[in-house]
């Protein structure tokens, strides 16, 4: 099922308020309205889902706020077919143009920086657990108890020690902190960043200009959050499992000569290639 391969496309579309499982995700969102609700993503055929949300009806507009939440999570508006051209001509890579290949977003920017710091060095548990923490201190609960992820202006509010104690974030704690401050603050806004007429380079630096963000958040950012698929992530799971599948060193320079030939699009062309086993079971 190729909503299967969204879902499973990275491990941080799994972390709350996110709860992912077979052909489905649900998930926990601020409306336009203010109310917190929970939207839910299920499979509904081959290449069908059917989206819906929880709590009162709403008015056709704010219910077609919650349809493009949906859209936006699930990356529809993304047009994949010239990476699926290079993708059918690559022995190793063609099973990719059968629809995978689209990366799961969260609905902000702010959320996936956060996330994708709380992913710096330390174990996937670690992780796990401060973004729970976030989530659960941090984010307004709805009607129902369920938690959204938290807005800039929340976390840019709370003092040191929520980061430092409450979400044993460590060193991270005053980076989440500061990053918070300024996307509240309106020293920078993330959202710009999904405009796809913002040159990489000034992407990159921005990205860069936030606390925490390094070399490998700006890789992983580009990938999994903005649809910018140039860069690639080398970290220390991606290197050791590129050996471990191609029998070549685990060298940056063995998997840019290798995935050179996808161009601008030789950094997913990479995690397809790493990431083959955690859908193919799920392709259907």
């Amino acid at each position: 099922m190729i909503l299967d391969r969204v879902l499973l496309s990275h491990g941080v579309a799994s972390l709350p308020p996110n709860i992912v499982s077979s052909g489905m995700l649900t998930t926990v969102l601020a409306g336009p309205d203010g109310g917190i609700r929970r939207l839910t993503v299920r499979g509904s055929g081959a290449d069908c889902a059917l989206v819906t949300y929880d709590g009162p009806r709403l008015p056709a507009r704010e219910a077609q706020w919650w349809m493009d939440q949906a859209s936006r999570i699930l990356r529809l508006e993304d047009d994949l077919s010239p990476f699926y051209e290079l993708a059918a001509a690559d022995p190793e890579l063609g099973w990719v143009a059968a629809g995978a290949g689209r990366m799961m977003a969260a609905p902000t920017v702010f959320e996936e920086v956060v996330k994708t710091i709380c992913t710096t060095n330390c174990s996937w548990g670690a992780t796990e657990r401060m973004v729970k923490a976030l989530v659960e201190q941090l984010g307004v609960a709805g009607w129902d108890g369920f938690h959204a992820f938290p807005t800039a202006e929340r976390m840019a509010q709370a003092p040191l020690a929520v980061f430092s104690e409450g979400v044993r974030a460590g060193y991270r704690g005053r980076y989440l902190q500061e990053c918070a401050q300024m996307v509240a603050s309106g020293q920078i806004n993330l959202e710009e960043l999904r405009d796809p007429e913002l040159p990489d380079e000034e992407v990159e630096r921005r990205l860069l200009s936030l606390p925490g963000v390094g070399p490998y958040a700006v890789s992983h950012l580009m990938l999994t959050a903005l649809g910018r698929y140039h860069r690639l992530v080398l970290d220390s799971w991606t290197l050791p499992t590129w050996a471990k599948l191609s029998g070549a060193a685990p060298e940056a320079r063995a998997v840019e000569a290798r995935f050179e030939p996808f161009g601008r699009y030789r950094g997913l062309a990479f995690w397809m290639y790493l990431t083959k086993s955690w859908t193919e079971s799920q392709a259907g």
